[in-house]
């Protein structure tokens, strides 16, 4: 359990690469990240209303009790997310895309330099699927 969590620590210093590769000033790290996803994943409500939130809740449970049960249940859980073969795995997935823009504009915001991380909107655009966070999206993007 303590090397476990001792790897997890590590993601507190870990820089998001995509960041790091475009010369962003300070970038966030994993840690950050991950974060700001599981506080979106809580707060933002799904277009449908039919996610099941506990799965996306059993990551962080099941870290803070992992044995060899629950890794197995983790490693599954990525798969799936990796694949994309459950609604659950979608919604995080656009959750995802979302916080990318998000972060490209404030990054862009941060160093006044409008759409230097265009590239990250362009990636995005038309795969956000579910409609409270094409709602965001398009909000973020009108004010760019």
């Amino acid at each position: 359990m303590i090397k476990f969590l001792s790897l997890v620590g590590q993601l507190k210093r870990t820089k998001r690469s995509g960041w790091v590769l475009r010369g962003v000033n300070e970038p966030e790290s994993v840690s950050d990240h991950m974060y700001r996803m599981a506080v979106m994943a809580m707060v933002c409500k799904d277009a449908s209303s039919s996610l099941d939130r506990n799965r996306e809740a059993a990551m962080s449970h099941m870290c803070s009790l992992i044995d060899v049960n629950m890794g197995q249940e983790l490693i599954e859980l990525f798969e799936e997310y990796e694949a994309q073969s459950s609604p659950e795995a979608r919604y995080v997935k656009d959750l995802d895309r979302f916080d990318m823009i998000l972060q490209a504009q404030h990054y862009e915001d941060e160093e006044s330099n409008p759409g230097r991380l265009q590239e990250f909107f362009d990636s995005v655009e038309g795969k956000i699927q579910d409609k409270e966070i094409v709602r965001l999206a398009d909000e973020l993007t009108s004010n760019r």
